[in-house]
């Protein structure tokens, strides 16, 4: 019998390190700050500034959910526009034809992407680096098609989209619609990052680490590698569909041709910038594909995609490890100062 088939996975990966332990008092501190920054646009921000506040948290919550089975555990996919796509039509459908409120579709959205990622998973099994890259690419390029069918376009309102309209605030809440949808994109993302951050710390989220880093001695460590990966690619479905749930109402209309094979690659993209296989990364990462093209827009009107494609390129090389390797290199120095 195989080792991979007579030990418990999650007992088997005991030796692998857990990150270090951050100091409580630091945990709070940041965890203040945090708060801080994000409660601030409320008071700050015109309603414009603030919807593109939350469609930043909503990208950043979206590059989330690609991280976690690309960097944390090295499967590549060019198909998670696929996914944002699906949650943004399943809270659409919900809200439009049944008349759910935008909180009850937030599970079914999640579900039914969980599923779907879990079949997309099936194929990583076999196929791995640019042949899993072209898999999943030929799904975000399908999903738009298949929301144009004329079978379905009676549900999905075909090339024309679907209208939705954002939730009011509780009565007695002082807040307009666009603050109180940035409330609602701050609350489900922070539970978003917060389990994927207890994930990742986990035994489960080192045996995802442990698989990408080295498959081979994960099986002989007892690591059931399918398990792993399928569910990987659930959870990280999952939180993408989410994003897609809170794009349609912030943006209170869903078409097939938003969800291109451009949402995938601005993933891709924010993954990359951020930081790949970090956590805070890809709050920076959603921040910089929201606001750097509107940047480039506001520099050159004539050819934002050249100036757009200079500053990534820049970006790239000045910092290869992303928004993520510079905090971590700061951080290096200064305690080396201490």
């Amino acid at each position: 019998m195989s080792a991979s088939k007579g030990l418990n996975p999650e007992a088997a990966i005991g030796p692998i390190a857990a990150p270090v332990a951050t100091p409580a008092w630091q945990r709070g501190l940041y965890l203040l700050i945090g708060l801080c920054l994000a409660i601030a646009p409320l008071f700050l921000l015109e309603s414009f500034h603030l919807f593109q506040l939350t469609m930043a948290v909503i990208m950043a919550l979206a590059v989330l959910g690609l991280n976690i089975v690309c960097g944390y555990n090295g499967q590549i996919s060019l198909g998670h526009g696929a996914f944002f796509a699906v949650g943004a039509y399943a809270t659409a459908i919900l809200m439009s034809h049944f008349d759910w409120s935008f909180w009850a579709t937030l599970p079914v959205s999640a579900v039914v992407c969980g599923i779907i990622g879990y079949g997309i998973g099936f194929p990583a099994l076999r196929l791995a680096g640019h042949y899993l890259a072209l898999t999943t690419f030929s799904l975000a390029v399908a999903v738009p098609q298949i929301l144009k069918h004329k079978s379905i376009e009676d549900w999905t309102g075909g090339v024309q989209g679907l209208f939705l309209v954002k939730p009011d605030p509780p009565a007695g809440l002082p807040l307009s619609p666009d603050q109180w949808m940035y409330v609602v994109t701050l609350i489900v993302a922070g539970v978003c990052f917060l389990l994927a951050w207890n994930l990742i710390r986990s035994r489960i989220g080192r045996a995802l680490i442990a698989t990408r880093d080295n498959p081979t001695a994960a099986e002989a460590m007892g690591m059931n590698i399918a398990s792993l990966k399928t569910r990987a690619f659930a959870v990280s479905a999952m939180i993408t569909g989410i994003a897609g749930s809170l794009s349609a109402v912030a943006i209170e209309f869903v078409a097939p041709d938003s969800f291109s094979i451009f949402v995938s690659i601005t993933l891709f993209v924010g993954m990359v910038v951020g930081g790949v296989a970090s956590i805070l990364g890809s709050l920076f990462g959603g921040l910089f594909v929201l606001f750097v093209p509107n940047i480039a827009e506001a520099i050159s009107k004539a050819a934002p995609g050249v100036i757009y494609g200079v500053i990534l390129i820049l970006f790239l090389f000045l910092l290869p490890g992303g928004f993520a390797g510079l905090i971590r290199s700061i951080g290096h120095r200064l305690r080396s100062r201490s």
